[in-house]
């Protein structure tokens, strides 16, 4: 990997040197836009809608419009002369109880790998992170953008999230939360025991990409000429039914599904599994 950000956290007279790498990859399928008749890719031209001549991307300004009509246009220098810090460093506000920060807030989510004289005060702040069970709340200036972010120990390592800021989260503004909706006792019984008998542990390994298999398969079935895969029929749900006999039908159905499932080897105490 190679790393996208390098810098320095700083809490107090503490300084951690780090470099930043990106956390996650899409292995999702790209395509390009083609010409159906030859396979041509489609190209596009950067064209002045006034002008009409074709710019070099070289020659390509940034514009914001007001509400007037007016474009104000800003170049690379104008950028630089941002009265803004753009100093490499990750810089502590405070440290927040974990439950306290919303999922909601979280954009983008980073490495952080320490230098090589780095290692001790970066498992330092790592462990007091865990031991405490708290989240760093700092800055951070990428590419001279500068972000709200968390920064969280996750497994071995320190793992940086920027965040949007409040006014960027938008509001539910729904109709339903205006209605006096009441659930019954019974059906939160209900509901509760469908929970419990679905309950698990969260292993996302044991899911998989079913459409980018799907996806995959088709790709190699054209590829070689070969018969396409056909799509499975949709399964019939039935009628229609009340929310009670919905909850009932599904209790009893994951409730047979579980009491299917194997029941787990007991430990003895000499540690070895007995059926």
């Amino acid at each position: 990997m190679r790393p996208v950000w390098r810098g320095a956290i700083s809490f107090g007279l503490v300084t951690i040197a780090v470099r930043m790498f990106g956390s996650t990859e899409e292995h999702d399928f790209r395509f390009h836009q083609v010409h159906p008749e030859d396979g041509g890719r489609i190209r596009y031209k950067r064209v002045c809608e006034i002008c009409g001549n074709e710019i070099e991307y070289r020659d390509i300004a940034k514009g914001y419009e007001l509400e007037d009509g007016r474009v104000v246009i800003l170049t690379d220098e104008d950028f630089d002369k941002l009265p803004v810090s753009t100093d490499k460093s990750i810089q502590v506000l405070e440290f927040v109880p974990t439950e306290e920060v919303d999922p909601i807030f979280f954009q983008k989510t980073y490495y952080l790998e320490p230098d090589k004289t780095a290692g001790r005060p970066y498992v330092l702040l790592r462990q007091a992170l865990e031991d405490t069970d708290r989240h760093a709340v700092v800055k951070i200036t990428i590419r001279q953008r500068k972000s709200l972010a968390i920064l969280r120990a996750r497994d071995d390592v320190l793992v940086l999230h920027t965040i949007f800021w409040p006014d960027e989260i938008r509001k539910p503004d729904f109709g339903f939360l205006d209605q006096d909706l009441e659930v019954r006792p019974q059906e939160l019984k209900m509901a509760t025991s469908l929970i419990d008998n679905m309950a698990g542990s969260f292993k996302p390994e044991q899911f998989t990409d079913e459409y980018r298999d799907a996806m995959a398969e088709l790709v190699a079935a054209k590829a070689e000429g070969a018969e396409l895969p056909e799509r499975p029929e949709e399964e019939d749900q039935g009628d229609v039914i009340d929310l009670m006999t919905a909850l009932e039908r599904s209790v009893e159905q994951t409730r047979a599904k579980s009491e299917a499932k194997p029941a787990p080897k007991k430990k003895s105490k000499s540690g070895k599994r007995t059926a």
